[in-house]
């Protein structure tokens, strides 16, 4: 049963507007607030607990609202609400149409995402997560991967959010590790190693299993379908280099993503920031040594991640792109920009055609 319903009011500011989604611990709903319009929010789904449990299942709302960066997403409110399952903790922060950068990544079909446009998302996502490495002691994500990743347009254009911080610890202030958690298929060899070990070093590979993600379509190692924390033997091979499956990346590239996935920890980027002044000094171009065939195109299609892609439903995303464009005919332009920013996941082909009006539509520029 969910925890809320369409339509329903919270605590006299919020309406219910539609179920995003749900995770183990939380499920999450588009709400409108009275005043501030719509937000994101994220209602823990274990109820009847005392105010002591509360705040501590609050420590994720706790810990964003306190580190602060436009690339990590923005806590507005915390409290608790009545659900059927009795008193439940709920916070809520920014809502981001475009969702997530696995939807942003599957939306470009049998197509790279655009080489410039990967590494500026990773770049952002580094600027974010730099931000809680250098707490005193380190904040570690532990569960860095595309789906908690938001995408959205900002007027300056696109704009990268960490999100989901449910599994984010300080480290040990003497050893600078914590206990190993999070997706098995973003994490390095300590994290499988009796040590069982996590670290900023273990968030950047996390990254720069993303970022091979998005350049290539496919995981850099091999692993097995039944992974799990368990699992022996893993990280044998050598990986590819991502400028053999995509042509526009050059070497300079390959040697970052490689360092970032040193099987070797310390020899690692050794936290965000490290990676951050890495992707700053890359330059685009390919090798003047080197002949590369020239395509855009992946050779598979965006299964890697364990789920089947779909075609793009352009029924849909045309429909939900007219009425986009009705509701800016009437002054409507955020909620313009937030449809249409939904219509690209479901017809890629609207992305080039309409992001340069959503970027003016956040500027409240009508054309």
């Amino acid at each position: 049963m969910a925890l809320l319903h369409e339509g329903q009011t919270i605590r006299e500011t919020f309406e219910v507007e539609r179920f995003l989604g749900e995770g183990a611990f939380a499920e999450v709903y588009r709400v409108k607030h009275r005043f501030l319009g719509r937000q994101a929010m994220k209602v823990f789904k274990r109820g009847g607990m005392t105010v002591p449990e509360i705040e501590e299942m609050l420590g994720e709302a706790i810990m964003l609202s306190r580190i602060g960066h436009p690339n990590i997403v923005r806590v507005f409110d915390a409290n608790v609400l009545d659900t059927p399952k009795g008193l439940c903790g709920y916070y809520t922060m920014e809502n981001v149409p475009g969702g997530s950068l696995e939807k942003f990544w599957k939306s470009h079909g049998t197509k790279f995402i655009p080489l410039e446009t990967s590494i500026d998302l990773m770049k952002q996502a580094c600027r974010g997560l730099s931000v809680a490495h250098r707490q005193s002691p380190p904040i570690i994500h532990r569960d860095i991967k595309p789906q908690n990743i938001l995408v959205g347009y900002e007027a300056e254009g696109l704009r990268a959010r960490i999100s989901d911080f449910g599994l984010a610890k300080k480290v040990n202030p003497l050893t600078l590790l914590a206990t190993a958690a999070g997706t098995p298929a973003f994490k390095p060899p300590e994290a499988f190693s009796n040590t069982k070990g996590d670290s900023c070093a273990a968030d950047v590979w996390a990254i720069g299993t993303t970022l091979y993600l998005l350049l290539t379509d496919q995981l850099p190692f091999d692993l097995p379908s039944d992974l799990g924390w368990g699992s022996k033997n893993l990280f044998k091979g050598k990986i590819t280099s991502a400028s053999n499956i995509n042509p526009d990346v050059n070497s300079l590239l390959d040697r970052i993503i490689a360092k970032a996935l040193d099987v070797r920890a310390e020899k690692r980027f050794q936290n965000a920031g490290e990676m951050l002044d890495a992707l700053d000094s890359w330059k685009p171009g390919l090798d003047k040594t080197s002949y590369k065939a020239n395509t855009s195109h992946s050779e598979i299609a965006k299964t890697a991640l364990g789920i089947e892609h779909s075609s793009p439903n352009e029924d849909e995303g045309e429909k939900m792109a007219f009425k986009a464009i009705e509701l800016k005919k009437v002054g409507k332009l955020a909620d313009a920009a937030d449809i249409m920013e939904e219509a690209f996941n479901k017809c890629p082909d609207l992305r080039d055609k309409y992001a340069n009006h959503v970027k003016l539509w956040r500027c409240g520029i009508s054309m």
